[in-house]
């Protein structure tokens, strides 16, 4: 495994009673993309702003790209993008003025932020807009322009907070082509979203986080083999759901929820009942099933369950 670019120790942040961060352990190998995912207020915004240096940890230990992130804070900014959940660019400008201000903020002399910002236009398919005021771009190209001016020194670590937030699936698309490309030159990418299959497609890593600790990680094919397949059943009869949900919950060892109108679902255990024997105590119990099937969770699936908010049948 690559030597990790970013490390985070028992990170700890409050804003007066409210405990963001309890205790915060994050690790992300180089040339990779780390997926944070929680539900809203468990701490991923803060854990993003500590590692780019916009807020100091109260307790713990942080580096990026080598460095600590509260005593060499120059030297991790100088290796570092950030992308924020709304986009930053200035309106009235043009893409291309925009680029250039960015260039000349970030000490690049006028005649290198012309060249750098030429070379991002074009490469992140920006050209043909280039030179059009950027309050007239959608949201998916605004959003896009964001992306790109926080690549204008190269960084080792790009910090996307919720990048795609409000936009169409086809701004979405963008955002993740552009993702793609730069992790496929190198760059290690540290992502947070609420949109579970933006992680399933873009992450080779995810950290699930809540109440401000990291609860779980690994691959996404990972995550969802370690809560085993799920049972999906519909029955004939949506009446029955109670009866048929106390089969289930025998035979799983977890109670189901309730996936819609005569519909229920369960996580297996390894080992866990074969669906002819599903079907067989169905029918003890007087339950008629139109449909049983095994399959594999979805990411949304692992999310929920992981975060205890999936809700049994009772």
């Amino acid at each position: 495994m690559a030597d990790p670019v970013v490390v985070a120790e028992g990170l700890h942040k409050s804003f007066g009673g409210v405990r963001a961060l309890r205790g915060l352990d994050l690790s992300v190998p180089r040339g990779t993309v780390c997926g944070v995912l929680g539900p809203n207020g468990a701490g991923k915004t803060t854990a993003v702003r500590i590692l780019a240096t916009l807020a100091d940890p109260d307790a713990g230990l942080a580096r990026v790209a080598g460095y600590d992130v509260v005593r060499e804070a120059d030297e991790v900014r100088a290796r570092i993008g950030l992308a924020g959940q709304y986009a930053a660019v200035d309106e009235k400008l043009t893409g291309r003025g925009n680029l250039r201000m960015f260039g000349r903020l970030s000490h690049l002399s006028r005649r290198a932020a012309h060249r750098r910002a030429d070379e991002l236009l074009e490469r992140f398919g920006l050209r043909d807009a280039a030179d059009r005021r950027v309050a007239g771009y959608s949201g998916g190209m605004r959003r896009r322009l964001d992306l790109v001016t926080s690549l204008i020194l190269r960084p080792e670590v790009l910090f996307l907070d919720e990048p795609t937030t409000g936009l169409d699936p086809r701004g979405r698309g963008e955002i993740w082509d552009a993702v793609r490309e730069l992790v496929a030159d190198g760059t290690t990418v540290l992502l947070t979203t609420q949109y579970l299959e933006e992680a399933d497609r873009l992450a080779d890593d995810i950290a699930v986080v809540d109440r401000g600790k990291v609860i779980a990680t690994g691959t996404p094919d990972g995550l969802k083999a370690a809560i085993g397949d799920r049972l999906d059943v519909v029955l004939e009869d949506p009446a029955a759901l109670r009866p048929a949900a106390a089969v289930l919950h025998a035979l799983a060892g977890n109670a189901p929820a309730a996936t819609g109108a005569g519909r229920l679902s369960v996580a297996l255990p390894a080992g866990g009942p074969r669906l002819a024997g599903v079907v067989r105590e169905l029918d003890r119990a007087g339950v008629a099933a139109a449909d049983v099937s095994l399959r594999r969770p979805t990411l949304d699936e692992v999310f929920l369950r992981l975060t205890g908010r999936e809700e049994p049948v009772r």
